[in-house]
């Protein structure tokens, strides 16, 4: 009866069961010694029992957001292969004919070499033994892959402290595989991975706007005072315009930036290679250009100025590169959409920031005592309209680009 027991055993396993088998042994008198090796010996099949650990509701979501993200979800259990493959298929994990199942055994069997062919394929490993799960994450390491690894017992600690980031159970992991991981799940859930992964990308992706803006300001504010003088310009910012762009036009708008929402599309892109700089991908090219821009825009203003006689100059300069940066970080917060399909009140803190820069500006230019502070005169309603359109060109210029990174994607 063995090939219809296996086969009735298997058949629940395709189920997602782990099956127990059941046998037992009359003895016609209790040993004195007992010896595994007679007493587990010569054993009567009474039958088998399925037990069912359903994987969370949340966690089919969670390995759908992943593969999205270009995060490749791999299965690691001590499960029968047949069982695990069941799980992995009800979850997602394998998805088509070209994802394979290995077992610790067929593992063993193969070379080092013939295992890395093949080991991006593979996306569940059922009974592997500790050192082969080392070799997993040595393998895919191998093929650059960004390795994450999840465990909870001693045995996993190995490969935990070798994967590029390892993750530990807070709640059923040994103390061993907390200190040899880089992160503890409090909860145990995968899906809480998906969640960190997303907090993750949001924090980097405002990290990087930041520097975006910051930098781009402040080559303008540069490019404004070496090249003036090259154009025949007197140089249109002192000292303390300087000083209130760097801790008003700069600072207030840039920390509203940390407190923008992720964008929509943010657990839809591929990992970032993190051996690239933050300067990759454009960004050098986007601070030089747009600061270079906000330098003419600010240098055609002066100049247009001083060429009708407008004695406000140096303040429509000023007030003109100010207005710009304002422009920019409002264009600057999203990579790709335009800020009127992310919506100009998505992020109502940075509205209050800019509206907060916008009335301190406008009060150093009306206001007497300040006039006298910051060495700037009152514009005419006519100069501050001029100066509002000339300074909207830099808000117009990056959205532009944007629409043409869309066209050329």
């Amino acid at each position: 009866m063995k090939a219809e027991i296996e086969s009735k055993a298997n058949e629940m396993a395709e189920k997602g069961y782990r099956v127990l088998g059941y046998a037992v042994k009359t003895l016609p008198y209790l040993p004195d010694q007992f010896n595994p090796d007679e007493i587990e010996a010569s054993l009567t099949f009474i039958g088998f029992a399925g037990m069912i650990d359903p994987p969370r509701k949340e966690a089919k979501q969670a390995v759908l957001e992943c593969k999205e993200a270009g995060i490749i979800p791999i299965m690691i259990t001590g499960d029968h292969k047949l069982t695990a493959k069941a799980i992995a298929e009800k979850l997602g994990i394998i998805s088509s004919k070209e994802d394979l199942v290995l077992t610790g055994p067929e593992m063993s069997k193969l070379t080092p070499q013939e295992f890395i062919e093949i080991v991006e394929h593979i996306r569940v490993y059922a009974r592997v033994n500790p050192e082969q799960k080392l070799n997993i994450v040595n393998a895919l390491q191998s093929k650059n892959h960004f390795v994450a690894m999840t465990g909870d017992g001693v045995n996993d600690a190995p490969a935990l402290k070798n994967a590029d980031i390892g993750i530990a159970m807070g709640i059923n992991g040994t103390e061993v595989s907390k200190e040899a991981s880089d992160m503890i799940l409090l909860d145990d859930n995968f899906a809480t991975i998906v969640v960190a992964v997303k907090h993750r990308r949001k924090i980097f992706d405002n990290i990087l706007k930041f520097i975006k803006y910051i930098m781009t300001g402040n080559s303008g504010e540069i490019w404004v005072i070496l090249l003036a003088p090259f154009f025949g310009l007197p140089i249109p910012l002192m000292s303390i315009n300087i000083l209130w762009i760097n801790l008003v036009t700069d600072g207030l708008p840039g920390l509203a930036l940390a407190s923008k929402p992720a964008e929509a599309n943010i657990m839809k892109r591929l990992p970032r290679n993190p051996k690239e700089n933050i300067f990759s991908g454009g960004m050098a090219i986007h601070i030089l250009w747009v600061g270079f821009l906000m330098t003419i825009v600010t240098l055609g203003m002066q100049a247009w100025a001083i060429h009708n006689q407008k004695s406000h100059w140096q303040t429509m300069a000023f007030t003109v590169l100010c207005f710009s940066q304002l422009g920019h970080v409002m264009a600057t917060r999203s990579d790709w959409k335009s800020i009127f399909k992310v919506g100009i009140f998505s992020n109502k803190p940075m509205l209050g920031a800019i509206a907060i820069t916008v009335s301190l500006q406008l009060m150093i230019i009306y206001l007497p005592f300040l006039n006298l502070v910051f060495k700037t005169q009152p514009l005419t309603y006519i100069e501050l309209a001029i100066t509002l359109a000339v300074s909207s060109i830099v808000f117009w210029a990056v959205e532009m680009e944007k629409w043409i990174k869309t066209l050329l994607k």
